[in-house]
Parts: C-alpha cells; structure tokens; sequence
C-alpha cells in the first residue's frame, strides 16, 4: 500500500483538502473549513456550506446468536438514528428508528479519535465514543431504551491499520471515510432483564466514520464482515458505487494487517434482495456467496431528500485469497450486505 502522508487535520490552514490513503486514522475532520466551491469555481454560500456536508458513523456488531447495528446520519437537513437487534436461529429482528428535523437532537463528533456523538430524545440516549490511548483507539456504544440497554467496546489496539481515505466526490465535494472490521467487541446487551455478555457470544465489530461534501445524488453496494477464522482475525470492507476515485476503500484484514483489494462485483437480484448475492474482486482476493435471512429497511421520500436503504444480515461462504498464496476459507460467517440509493 502506498500511503500519502498523514496529515494532522484533514483541512489545512489555506483550505485544502488532503486526499489520498493514510497509514493512521485523521485526528480532526474540519470538513466545513474546506475551501468548498460552486461548479463555477465561486466560492459556496454560508448555506450552501453547511447544508452540503453530510456525516454518517455507523457501529456494528456480528455474532453467531445476534446482529446488532446503530448509525447515525446528519444530512444538515435532517438528523437520523436507527438501531436493531436480528437473531439468525429465530429470524427475529427488532429496529428502531428515530428522526429530528435540522439534526437538532443530534450531535456529531469531528473526530474518530477523541469525541463523542449523541443523539437523545423522550425515551431514547445514544451515544458513540472515541478514545486514543497512546495511539491505541477505542470505539464506544452505549444504547438506553426503553426495557433495553447496551454497552460495547470495540479497541484497535496499537498494531491495528485502520482504512483511511479521503476521495474527491463530483466536481467540488469530497469524502473522508474511516473504516474499522474484523475486531473483537466486549460488553453486555441486557433486554427485560435478560442480559448477554457478547465476549461469551465470540462478537466482532466493524465501524464506520464518514464526513464531506457527497455527492447529491448517487447509489452503491457494500459487504462487511467480522470474524473468526480459526485463531486469525477476518474483517472485510467492499463497497461499489462510493469511494473510488483514484484511491479505494476495499480492503480486508487479517488480525491487524489491512490487505487493499481491486474493484468488487456484486450480482444480485435488485427485485428480490433476499437471492443470494455473488460478491466477488477483479484481483481474484474475494470469491463469496451471501445468503441474506434478514433486511433493516429505511425509506423516506421528501422530494429534497430520499432514501432507499437496505441493510441485509446473512451468512458468507466462500474463499479468500492473499496475494502470498493463501487461501482463509469462509464457511457459515455471518455478515451484510447494503444497497442503497440516497438524494441529499
């Protein structure tokens, strides 16, 4: 992997914008200090800046017993968390979804290092934390509903090689995106009463922190998974649609080593995503099967604003190959996979 330096905010002081892939997860994304133009090369209106740029964290947990996930979106115009619980043996899937127009109800961190990001309404208090100790980051959740209650921890650890990237988006925008799989979470999920201790489940994690000027318009795929394979760490990052020019997201891990791979084909029937997917890398690194048994669905159709948003747990099968010869076999780890298709 080629690395470009790393840069200690992702805006610097004259409003540039560091692009690029780096070794280190970006300690400040200053993202409205960018020097953030019309098509035209004009510099942006005050309202232009602030209702373009979007942010999005997303924290995830995967076990054979439960699937868990909880993001967060700010789209300037509206502010959005979801959470949900699936269990793969019953099929059972609990989800929430909360909304608060303006974000008032919400509050991003700017940093995936140190900060914290919190939404709260009547009955609801989430909040996602970041912490370096020393270089060693940790991602917290901490959930409390109503007969529900969560508490993880997701480390990196010292070794740990983050994804971390900022791609240009469109004529003016850009996106930095920090990606974290195949980590092993700690903690306790306690529901009426019931409490579950995801270090005895064997949960892993995968996390997500994304800012920048998006594109208004745009679609894409994404495959994620956080497992064991034997005594090795797998974590798995693919995306289509997103993320792709001149530098690319798609990676897995194995234990703390982040492994880039080619760009990534998922087949699939877009008229019933419960079919099996096909996911597969030009680089020959990934050959999967995802068999789907469940969906978190968001649809919300405001003219100004859309999204279609499919979030399908399931198992991956299949066979990845390192670029050393390698072969991780992949039998019966759950998973997801993501369509969606978003205007903002």
């Amino acid at each position: 992997m080629n690395f470009q330096p790393q840069p200690p905010t992702l805006v610097d002081d004259q409003g540039q914008v560091a692009l690029g892939v780096f070794p280190h997860t970006v300690a400040h994304i200053n993202g409205r200090e960018a020097d953030y133009r019309t098509p035209m090369g004009k510099p942006a209106s005050r309202f232009a800046r602030h209702f373009h740029y979007k942010q999005f964290q997303y924290f995830g947990i995967i076990s054979n017993e439960l699937l868990a996930g909880c993001a967060f979106a700010h789209t300037a115009y509206l502010g959005m968390a979801f959470f949900y619980i699936f269990e793969p043996k019953t099929g059972e899937l609990k989800e929430y979804t909360w909304r608060s127009p303006l974000g008032r109800d919400l509050s991003m961190s700017t940093s995936p290092r140190v900060g914290e990001s919190h939404f709260k309404q009547k009955g609801v208090d989430i909040r996602l934390g970041y912490q370096d100790n020393q270089g060693s980051l940790t991602k917290t959740l901490s959930i409390a509903l109503d007969g529900l209650s969560l508490e993880a921890v997701l480390s990196e650890g010292n070794q740990y090689q983050p994804m971390s990237l900022c791609t240009r988006t469109g004529v003016n925008g850009w996106v930095y995106a920090n990606k974290v799989a195949g980590r092993t979470v700690t903690g306790n999920l306690t529901r009426n009463g019931h409490r579950q201790d995801l270090s005895e489940l064997g949960a892993c994690g995968h996390h997500d922190f994304s800012a920048g000027y998006m594109r208004r318009e745009t679609f894409w795929n994404w495959a994620c998974l956080s497992s064991k394979v034997g005594d090795t760490r797998i974590g798995l990052n693919l995306s289509c649609g997103v993320n792709e020019t001149t530098f690319s997201e798609n990676c897995l891990w194995v234990d703390d080593v982040m492994v880039p791979t080619a760009g990534v084909i998922f087949d699939y029937q877009r008229d019933d995503l419960m079919q099996p997917w096909q996911i597969r890398s030009l680089c020959g690194q990934v050959n999967l099967r995802f068999t789907p048994s469940g969906n978190h669905k968001e649809r919300l159709d405001l003219g100004l604003f859309a999204s279609n948003f499919n979030q399908l747990f399931g198992r991956f099968d299949g066979e990845l190959t390192l670029k050393d010869g390698r072969s991780i076999p992949i039998q019966a780890h759950y998973g997801f996979v993501e369509e969606q298709y978003a205007k903002w």
